[in-house]
């Protein structure tokens, strides 16, 4: 059996943590490319060096083209320019489309049987962009975003009641962005609700400062956070390659779901060898759904804005 290939499109701070947890997984050979000569390759030699100390086997390369990314199993974008502080995802509209749009036509010309993982901001606008411009199926273009913002929720419900995040499972729907939907209900610690646990004023301040969660690491290192963000990439990606069937949240194509439709945004899916394999409808009081209704509108304006 081959070994599973791996690209990343954009060699910073978020596309190195993600290649090097995804080889240190040995989840099969990474490609890095990037713009800027020197730093993929680099960072890729780098990281190799590490495995004799790390004890994991992976083929991991850097390249200025896409010619090496050639017939990809996955495909991870994270080209764009980041936010900088007083930055919102949004403001990054316009800028990162015309890279996306050329990262994207750039992987299908060489890896048209593969699936993309959106990482680039706004995040669903581009997830969104990237699947017109690919022609894709729906299920094979996917954006990472609940992942990222329940792994902060949980982080934060952990900080709460100095318990292990290990016991913690956590929801967040809705856009990655300030919209985005924390439901308590569905976050619990060891099967229990916090709701059984954390007043409704503290939930609701956690909840904010999940909201707030990438402008607070923005402010204090002056760039975009990447650890949290690389490793919920190659979560991604270990369940596609290895078809683990996680039942995760992410940014996905609606068709009507929640009232919703012909927008990306960020509900529980199913994810495995085929990419997005089924969308969770999960039941949704009156108020999480207005919540949801209305971050899923300020995506949609986003779209309209790049020409859809």
């Amino acid at each position: 059996m081959s070994r599973k290939k791996i690209s990343i499109i954009g060699a910073g701070n978020v596309g190195a943590t993600a290649a090097f947890l995804i080889a240190q997984k040995q989840l099969g050979d990474v490609v890095m490319v990037d713009i800027v000569d020197g730093i993929p390759q680099g960072k890729a030699l780098d990281m190799a060096q590490m495995g004799p100390v790390e004890m994991f086997d992976a083929d991991i390369s850097g390249a200025l083209d896409y010619e090496e990314t050639a017939e990809s199993d996955v495909v991870i974008i994270t080209s764009g320019s980041p936010r900088k502080p007083g930055m919102t995802r949004e403001d990054l509209l316009n800028t990162n489309a015309k890279i996306v749009e050329d990262v994207t036509l750039n992987v299908i010309r060489h890896s048209p049987n593969t699936i993309i993982v959106m990482l680039t901001n706004p995040l669903d606008i581009m997830t969104y962009h990237a699947w017109k411009v690919s022609g894709f199926p729906q299920n094979r273009v996917v954006g990472q975003a609940g992942v990222l913002d329940s792994a902060r929720f949980r982080t934060f419900v952990a900080m709460e009641l100095d318990v292990s995040v290990e016991d913690i499972t956590a929801m967040v729907m809705g856009g990655h962005g300030d919209t985005m939907v924390p439901l308590p209900r569905y976050t619990t610690v060891g099967g229990i609700p916090i709701t059984q646990l954390i007043s409704e004023d503290r939930i609701e301040e956690i909840s904010d400062r999940t909201r707030n969660g990438g402008g607070e690491i923005v402010n204090l290192l002056k760039v975009s956070g990447y650890y949290a963000a690389g490793a919920s990439l190659a979560q991604m990606a270990e369940a596609i390659v290895l078809d683990k069937k996680r039942l995760i949240p992410c940014s996905a194509y609606l068709t009507g779901q929640y009232g919703i439709d012909d927008l990306y945004i960020g509900v529980p899916i199913r994810l495995g060898a085929n990419g997005v394999e089924d969308i969770l409808e999960i039941s949704l009081e009156e108020n999480e759904l207005e919540a949801l209704q209305k971050s899923s509108q300020t995506y949609r304006e986003g779209i309209q804005t790049i020409g859809y």
